[in-house]
């Protein structure tokens, strides 16, 4: 969020320094290693890696001796660590990313992959142990580990398909020719393609009709990822398309993982195993939240749940940006415009309607020494700001003008967090938020190079900003006719501020508009080294500061910065895009990289885009489109036109439809939710992870599936009624009509898609279950009965499908409290089974049969093995549709037979 300023603090920029560039023959021609004192055990080896010729000393001096540890931790998992051994060099913490643990019993011999090396000049491969296919190899690339430059290349096959390596708002399958993805997070005002933004995972997974596998490197320094020499445009003297790491720090601290032959999400759910499974969510997050930063006071908030119910728009969670604070500080109200009275009872209003309420918070907290600020003057006696290299507290600018930074190392960091969201959030004095948001956490810094006088700078941007209306009287009436709906430390000759390589930064300079990357943290660990954790230690904080709050609920927390590992604690936005077309097209790419990829699923784009002037087209398609994010936020700048859904009416059908669509699948998508926190299953896929074995999947990102089936093609070119879309050659059904459609692996124009509407299919072979209709909030919701939607495939006629209930708030309820449901059809016979713990309070009202050819013969549909027929029984030869109302209370296992075995 930024960003009213941007044309001053762009006239402010520092001189740019742009990344390095050595000619990669010199890099190649560098000595590299010899491997020496190799010792083979059960699972792994060691050996000792020592200089093969004269140093290049490239970009400082080359490291002499090196250890490198390979481990067999699982028989999917492949640990390899090269380090300096004569000195302790910075590694991501253990508190921050804890290791996976390793099976004592895996050896080389039980591995699904293969470690192989090359003594002199060093190099290592890695195979796939069933076939020998070579996954990743260095062989013929040169080792350079150096105390600020660190490098390595593996060799790709040609036409790679290579996903990851976020955040960017690349295509989801990678570009090839010539690509730098640089890892750096900063301020990323316009999400612009080809740059560094606000994330940070260094992992990434290949597929190939013969498997899918992943390589994450566990290190969190500045680095350039570059994909060389695709299209046949190599700058490899070796030939041939490479991935190539320069980093700048740390250690090289390589997992591979197996994968699958055949299934590309076990990838996903082996890499979970390594970051950690993501958070569960509370229902009500999957609702619509809607936002905007530029809400002038509170009568404009209350007027915006007003109208949205109005319109019978379902808002779940009532969203405020920076706007409530008085003069942009946390933790505090502006007494005129938003009095804590006002705010208060909107919040109860909202939660008397059966809504939640969600406020931002920032990390920079104004540096106000001698007044009487307690989030300052707290953390102040806490002694948690980040400390300057002269001791004194590090000073930025950011929106309430000159501030500091929370030491998120600092042993009293989490206190202090948990305390001041206790006091501001208070239930009973405060505001009692539902969820939290946190932004500016790279942490963004306006303040431009060198920021020896930030104050001057804070008045040149006039931050705080005056109010340029009138408050309301605060008497002014609201709701008025309203609905009733391990630690390691640096060398000190580094250059933690210009290191001899230069990442690509789009920023320039790795401390601008950030912190100085030459901070020391309390446990002695740089800025330069923990910078792209920021946003990571932030959200962990928060969510522990949100716990603390209601110990036994989940909580939503959604981040702007994060690193690998980051969705156990949070969900992300992907920052401040614009009202276009191709922002609106990257979003799926975007939001495929961190559900499909990095593990965060719960993650969405802002709706309709954050900056600009959207339009009423491209606002309908999208909020059609963000009704199949898993977070699904309207938000936008304070120097666009408003754009709530109800603002034009094409588009608040258009969010109507897409919000009844959703909400009847809710429990399907939270099930999936449960799924990815058990075992780290994608709730997002691309195509290519149901049909890896069809090339012409491979590229797709602008259609995906929404959990397990349900395919998603939306409409994507400016203000268009048709669409391209690609069906795999598999059975589909319309979701609406729900008649059969046969894909056959090719491309297929839709006509006539107006724009209210957005296509949307059931893949063969999937048991959904949805609620009978959707309602205005969640908990109305659950008082919905379900029906069973059953999609054959067409091959062998069989459909499966599972639901997963809880209250859907308690953190960690027992599966006694849970109900657990496997729905089976094969044969002509659904069978529902499973644990019924969780009392929905509910029927299933009917459950429907696709793709049925006729009608079953009078006796041959049977519940419980009783003959059903007359009223209970219909078919609509036209879509193919067989209902068959029940009624059953949905606290028992029952079975429901079409036809005659």
């Amino acid at each position: 969020m930024i960003r009213r300023w941007s044309f001053l603090v762009a006239a402010l920029l520092p001189t740019y320094v742009f990344a390095t560039f050595v000619n990669p023959s010199i890099l190649e021609a560098c000595p590299g290693y010899s491997a020496s004192n190799v010792k083979v055990r059960h699972d792994g080896l060691s050996a000792d890696l020592t200089l093969a010729g004269s140093p290049c000393n490239v970009f400082g001096n080359d490291v002499k001796k090196l250890s490198l540890e390979v481990t067999y931790e699982t028989s999917d998992r492949l640990h390899v660590k090269i380090t300096d051994p004569s000195s302790t060099r910075y590694e991501v913490p253990e508190s921050i990313l804890p290791r996976p643990s390793s099976s004592p019993s895996t050896s080389s011999k039980s591995s699904a992959i293969q470690f192989s090396y090359n003594s002199s000049p060093f190099s290592f491969t890695v195979s796939r142990s069933s076939d020998n296919e070579v996954l990743f190899s260095t062989t013929g690339h040169a080792l350079i580990f150096e105390p600020q430059y660190l490098r390595v290349k593996t060799s790709l096959p040609a036409n790679a398909n290579i996903y990851g390596l976020g955040e960017h708002t690349n295509t989801f399958r990678l570009p090839t020719d010539n690509t730098t993805l640089t890892l750096w997070s900063r301020d990323a005002y316009g999400v612009p393609t080809g740059s560094n933004l606000y994330g940070n995972h260094p992992v990434y997974f290949e597929h190939r009709t013969s498997g899918t596998h992943g390589v994450f490197l566990l290190n969190s320094n500045g680095m350039d990822v570059k994909l060389t020499g695709g299209n046949g445009n190599s700058s490899d003297p070796n030939g041939g398309l490479g991935l190539e790491y320069n980093v700048i720090g740390g250690v090289l601290d390589f997992y591979f993982l197996a994968g699958s032959e055949s299934d590309p999400t076990a990838v996903a759910r082996q890499y979970a195993e390594v970051v950690g499974v993501p958070a569960e969510v509370p229902y009500w997050s999957f609702g619509l939240h809607q936002c905007r930063f530029g809400y002038q006071n509170f009568v404009d908030v209350a007027n915006v749940i007003t109208r949205y119910a109005a319109a019978q728009i379902p808002l779940e969670t009532m969203w405020t940006d920076i706007d409530y604070m008085f003069q942009r500080r946390i933790f505090t109200v502006d007494p005129d415009y938003f009095p804590l009275s006002r705010m208060r009872e909107i919040v109860d209003y909202l939660h008397a309607h059966e809504q939640r309420f969600v406020l931002m918070t920032d990390p920079a907290v104004a540096y106000l020494p001698g007044d009487t600020y307690a989030p300052y003057n707290n953390g102040k006696m806490l002694d948690v700001w980040l400390k300057a290299p002269n001791g004194s507290e590090s000073l930025g600018v950011v929106w309430p003008g000159v501030t500091v930074f929370p030491d998120w190392f600092h042993p009293n960091a989490q206190q202090y967090w948990t305390s001041e969201f206790a006091s501001f959030y208070s239930p009973v004095t405060g505001l009692d938020i539902d969820g939290a948001w946190i932004d500016m956490n790279e942490p963004s810094n306006f303040c431009n190079l060198p920021c020896d006088d930030p104050y001057q700078q804070a008045i040149q941007m006039n931050i705080p900003p005056p109010r340029t209306n009138p408050p309301p009287d605060p008497n002014t009436p609201i709701f008025v006719n309203s609905s009733e709906q391990a630690l390691g430390r640096r060398d000190d000759d580094d250059d933690l501020l210009n290191p001899p390589y230069a990442i690509n930064n789009a920023a320039g300079a790795l401390s601008s508009k950030t912190a100085f990357t030459n901070i020391k943290h309390f446990n002695n660990l740089s800025e330069y080294d923990t910078h792209n954790l920021y946003g990571t230690l932030m959200s962990s904080a928060t969510q522990h500061a949100m716990l603390s709050r209601r110990p036994t609920k989940k909580t939503l927390v959604i981040t702007r910065s994060t690193f690998a590992g980051a969705g156990a604690h949070v969900g992300k936005w992907l920052g401040d895009n614009f009202s276009q077309w191709d922002h609106y097209r990257a979003s799926i790419a975007g939001v495929l990289g961190f559900a499909g990829v990095y593990q965060v699923p719960m993650v969405g784009a802002d709706i309709c885009g954050y900056a600009e002037d959207t339009t009423e087209n491209l606002c309908a398609r999208w909020a059609m489109l963000g009704g199949f994010y898993p977070f699904m936020r309207n938000h936008n700048s304070d120097t666009s036109i408003s754009q709530e859904f109800y603002t034009w009416p094409s588009v608040a059908q258009a969010a109507r439809n897409a919000l009844d669509i959703r909400y009847r699948l809710l429990d399907y998508i939270y099930t999936a939710f449960h799924q990815a926190h058990t075992d780290g299953t994608p709730v997002l896929q691309p195509l290519w992870f149901k049909y890896p074995k069809d090339p012409s999947t491979f590229p797709i990102d602008l259609q995906f599936f929404f959990g397990d089936s349900v395919l998603v093609s939306p409409v994507t070119d400016q203000d268009a009624t048709s669409v391209s879309i690609y069906l795999p050659h598999d059975t589909f059904y319309d979701f609406l009509t729900l008649a059969p459609i046969q894909g056959t692996g090719g491309t297929e124009t839709l006509q006539n898609v107006n724009f209210t509407t957005i296509p949307v299919y059931i893949k063969g072979g999937a048991v959904l279950p949805l609620r009978v209709q959707s309602s205005m909030t969640t908990t109305e919701l659950r008082k919905q009965d379900f029906e069973f939607v059953v999609a054959p495939d067409a091959l062998s006629g069989q459909a499966s499908g599972r639901l997963y209930i809880d209250d859907g708030e308690t953190l960690s309820p027992p599966s006694s409290a849970t109900t657990q449901v496997k729905m089976a059809f094969s044969g002509g016979t659904l069978d529902v089974t499973g644990s019924f713990g969780f009392e929905t309070g509910v029927s299933v009202k009917r459950v429907r049969f696709l793709g049925v050819g006729e009608k079953p013969a009078e006796g041959q549909v049977k519940v419980d093995g009783k003959s059903v027929g007359g009223k209970s029984v219909t078919w609509d030869a036209e879509t193919k549709v067989l209902d068959v109302n029940i009624g059953i209370k949905f606290e028992r296992a029952f079975s429901v037979q079409i036809r005659a075995q």
